[in-house]
């Protein structure tokens, strides 16, 4: 089929939700017999007839209808592109977020907490690799990247990385695990969950050396999902910020070791320099 004529298939439009030629013509400043003509040109384009005449009326046939449905999407398409550009409407894009594979969930989820709230905003949330993530950040396939890490400078200076928390990192487990009087005592005789290449693990290596101990690492993890599920099934120690174990610390089924770590695990929301950011950012990187 040749390239279909949108203005043809726009003046279809007008007329099928008007149902009258005469007032239609009015409206849009044609005469009656340019108006016919243009709506004939978009039914000999298509092979089939729009519309039947009754009485006065022009009512829609079985593939008018399909062809209107097909106008609006395409029309309306155009009106909210026209919108986005121009920050009128109610209507928002999808955001689009990417999250780092091992991120807390529950971090995840309180970060987006206002836009799920709102329920005027698709959300399509990609996890996986940081390199990945951030290629689909640089093209603009995603709005913004939630991370443990900034983003290395190879990626470019485009990006910012704005730290939108801070979580002490804790020992957390049942509480029959957790009756040591020292933290060395704790860490040389309980099982340990420990998530792997992170800044919790540097710090977990620091902290060891520090003391000169040596754990029994029950699981090496890097999904912080399996760290939770882990604690919960009572495998080891979860070496976590709290956020990782909220729901099960608020219940009681996990308890925190009282003992200070010193480690800390930043958590950031990546963006990348555009002329036209989702609406919703702005708000979220402030709170």
């Amino acid at each position: 089929m040749d390239q279909l004529n949108y203005h043809h298939l726009r003046y279809f439009r007008e007329v099928a939700h008007e149902g009258h030629l005469t007032r239609t013509a009015d409206r849009v400043n044609l005469s009656q017999s340019a108006l016919s003509s243009q709506i004939r040109k978009l039914e000999e384009r298509l092979g089939h007839p729009l519309f039947d005449r009754v009485g006065r009326q022009l009512v829609l046939t079985e593939v008018g209808r399909i062809v209107l449905d097909h106008a609006d999407q395409i029309f309306g398409t155009g009106e909210e592109l026209v919108a986005t550009l121009q920050r009128t409407g109610a209507a928002s894009p999808p955001f689009r977020v990417g999250a780092l594979s091992t991120l807390s969930r529950n971090f995840q989820l309180n970060f987006l907490r206002p836009v799920l709230q709102a329920q005027n905003v698709e959300i399509i949330l990609k996890s996986g690799g940081a390199s990945v993530l951030f290629e689909a950040l640089k093209s603009l396939a995603l709005d913004v990247v939630l991370t443990t890490e900034p983003p290395p400078g190879a990626f470019g200076s485009d990006f910012t990385a704005h730290r939108i928390a801070e979580q002490t990192v804790g020992l957390h487990g049942t509480a029959h695990r957790l009756r040591h009087d020292t933290l060395r005592d704790l860490l040389e005789h309980e099982p340990l969950i420990v998530p792997t290449d992170s800044s919790i693990r540097t710090g977990f290596e620091s902290l060891i050396a520090r003391l000169g101990v040596t754990p029994r690492i029950a699981a090496d993890v890097d999904d912080m999902a399996m760290v939770r599920l882990l604690a919960r099934e009572d495998m080891g120690l979860a070496i976590a910020p709290s956020v990782v174990l909220a729901d099960e610390i608020a219940s009681g089924l996990i308890e925190t070791a009282t003992f200070d770590l010193d480690i800390v695990e930043s958590f950031y929301a990546v963006t990348v320099r555009r002329n036209f950011p989702h609406p919703v950012l702005a708000d979220l990187l402030r709170k």
